[in-house]
């Protein structure tokens, strides 16, 4: 028997259950289409795939593409409070590492800045007292691409530094995607 919110029952769920986003692209705005339905943790991904998401479109950036249901799985280990919360942000470097990408992670917002592609988990709002988001950035000429920027949006957002993505607070963590 499988329990809900479980790893292998996640697994179950997101492999027969739910239909899987397209293999091989980018995810934008979590809380639609395909990727709203899968599982993490305890919760649905609309809620809590963010660290997920972004692990996901590092992968995909890299060439590495992998099914979202097995990034998921894998990171499962990692999850904070059964996934309420969703995955430890120190720990992305493991997911990242199992499906062979190389990274640096750190908190010195300079290395971000002149980095060509990079993941950042930041306080939405007050630190403690509000929610942690994940986002996966590339660097484009007219600014940092930031992918998976709000829930309910399907396109990529251009921003111009590291402030404005995460505003003034200090990231919480930064993984250099090399």
């Amino acid at each position: 028997m499988l329990l809900k919110g479980s790893r292998r029952y996640n697994l179950r769920h997101n492999t027969e259950s739910a239909e899987s986003p397209p293999f091989g692209e980018m995810i934008n705005g979590q809380g639609m289409g395909p990727t709203a339905s899968l599982r993490y943790g305890i919760c649905h991904m609309s809620f809590n795939g963010c660290e997920v998401i972004a692990v996901h479109n590092a992968l995909v950036y890299l060439g590495i593409p992998q099914q979202l249901r097995d990034v998921a799985f894998f990171m499962e280990k990692y999850r904070v409070l059964m996934g309420f919360f969703g995955c430890n942000a120190y720990r992305l470097g493991k997911g990242l590492e199992h499906f062979g990408a190389q990274f640096t992670r750190t908190r010195d917002v300079s290395l971000a800045e002149s980095a060509e592609a990079f993941i950042v988990t930041f306080w939405t709002k007050l630190p403690f007292l509000s929610s942690i988001h994940t986002v996966f950035c590339v660097r484009r000429r007219a600014g940092i691409e930031v992918f998976n920027r709000y829930n309910n949006r399907s396109r990529t957002y251009i921003c111009r530094d590291l402030a404005e993505i995460a505003g003034k607070r200090r990231p919480i963590a930064i993984y250099i995607i090399k």
